[in-house]
C-alpha cells in the first residue's frame, strides 16, 4: 500500500505530482559503477574529435555510438552536450527482430559500436557501459512490477504488462551524456539565462527513463590526466521538471540513489492518464572559474519494441519516427 502511495504521488495526474521518483538504499556496487562510467564519459569527450567521430553512425540517426552538434534542441544543432548511444544489454538484435524491421528501425535495431579495446584512455569503456546500464535496468524492472497495480487501471489495453514491455524489449538504449564546460564559443550564461540553457525542455519518448545522479568533474591538466570531482560549480545548476500542475521544479537526485521519470510512450498507453515529463538542464550563472568544470551524467530509456502497440492505432515505432524527425536533420553527414 505504502509503494502504491509513492507511486501515485510521483507519476499521478493531480497538480502536485512530479513526474519522477527517486530510488534509494542501493547496493554498493551502484556506486562504484556509476563513478567508472561517468569518468569515462569524460575521458571520451576529451579524446581528439577525429578520434571521436570515428564511433559516430549516421545510418543509425546518430542513436548509436558518439553524436555531438547532430541533435536538434530550441531549433539549433544542440553542441552543449556529447552523448554516446548503446543497448546495454544486447550488441545486436536478436533472430526474432526481421530483416524487415532493422531496416525500418536502424535506430532501435542497429550494432552497438564501441571504443577499440586498445584506444587510449577509455580503456574498459564497454564494460562500464553495460554493468551501469543492466543494474539501472534491473531496478528499473523491480520499479514497473512494483507500479504494475497501478499502471493496469490506466493501460488503455489492460493486458499489458509494464514490467514486461520493459524486461523483453530489444530497444533498450543508454545514452552516456558529457555536458561540456563554458566555451569562448559558448560562454558562461548571464544571471537571467533560460532555465533549459544546457539542454531544451523536452519529453523523454521511453515508457519509463532511468537516472543517475550528475557528476561535475574539473579537468586535469593533460589530456589523460585524471579529472577531479567537484561540487556542482553553482546553486541553480541541473535537472529542472514541470510538475502535473506546471510549475517549475528543480530536481536533486541523491549521489548514491536512482530517479525514474515517465515518458511520451507511457502517456500514450495510458490514453494521456500518465502524463510524459517534461525537463531541461540548466547551466548555472554567476561562476567564474567554471570554464573548466563539465557535467557527466547516464540515462537509460526503457521501451517496448517497435511493433508494439501503444494505442490501437499507433505502434511505439510509428510514434519514435516521428520523434526522430523533429530531432534530426534528414541526411546528416
Amino acid at each position: 500500500m505504502l509503494i502504491n502511495r509513492k507511486t501515485e504521488h510521483a507519476f499521478g495526474s493531480n497538480p502536485e505530482c512530479l513526474g519522477i521518483i527517486i530510488i534509494k538504499d542501493l547496493p554498493p556496487s551502484y556506486a562504484v559503477y556509476r563513478q567508472r562510467l561517468l569518468t569515462l564519459a569524460y575521458k571520451f569527450a576529451k579524446l581528439d574529435e577525429n578520434v571521436r567521430e570515428q564511433y559516430t553512425d549516421a545510418s543509425s540517426s546518430y542513436s548509436f555510438g558518439w553524436s555531438h552538434g547532430k541533435e536538434i534542441m530550441n531549433g539549433k544543432p544542440d553542441v552543449l552536450k556529447g552523448s554516446y548511444y548503446a543497448n546495454p544489454l544486447i550488441d545486436s538484435p536478436s533472430a526474432s527482430i526481421s530483416v524487415q524491421h532493422r531496416t525500418e528501425w536502424p535506430e532501435y535495431y542497429a550494432q552497438n559500436i564501441w571504443p577499440k579495446p586498445g584506444e587510449k584512455g577509455v580503456e574498459g569503456f564497454e564494460e562500464a557501459f553495460k554493468d551501469l546500464g543492466r543494474f539501472v535496468l534491473d531496478v528499473g524492472c523491480a520499479l514497473a512490477a512494483a507500479c504494475q497495480p497501478f499502471a493496469l487501471s490506466r493501460f488503455s489495453d489492460t493486458s499489458l504488462s509494464l514490467p514486461k514491455l520493459i524486461s523483453t524489449s530489444q530497444t533498450t538504449k543508454a545514452r552516456l551524456l558529457h555536458y561540456f564546460p563554458p566555451s569562448q564559443n559558448n560562454p558562461l550564461p548571464a544571471e537571467d539565462e533560460p532555465v533549459d540553457s544546457w539542454c531544451g525542455f523536452h519529453l523523454d519518448h521511453s515508457l519509463l527513463t532511468g537516472l543517475t545522479s550528475a557528476m561535475y568533474l574539473s579537468e586535469g591538466d593533460g589530456d589523460f590526466s585524471e579529472p577531479t570531482v567537484v561540487q556542482s560549480p553553482s546553486e541553480s545548476s541541473g535537472l529542472y521538471i514541470r510538475t502535473r500542475g506546471g510549475e517549475l521544479t528543480k530536481v536533486s537526485i541523491p549521489e548514491g540513489s536512482l530517479a525514474f521519470q515517465t515518458g511520451e510512450a507511457l502517456e500514450i498507453a495510458t490514453g494521456g492518464k500518465l502524463r510524459a515529463t517534461p525537463h531541461c538542464v540548466r547551466v548555472g550563472s554567476g561562476v567564474a572559474d567554471s570554464s573548466k568544470i563539465s557535467r557527466e551524467t547516464f540515462a537509460l530509456f526503457m521501451q517496448p519494441d517497435t511493433d508494439q502497440l501503444l494505442s490501437p492505432s499507433v505502434t511505439f515505432g510509428q510514434f519514435s519516427r516521428g520523434v526522430f524527425d523533429e530531432h534530426y536533420e534528414k541526411n546528416t553527414d
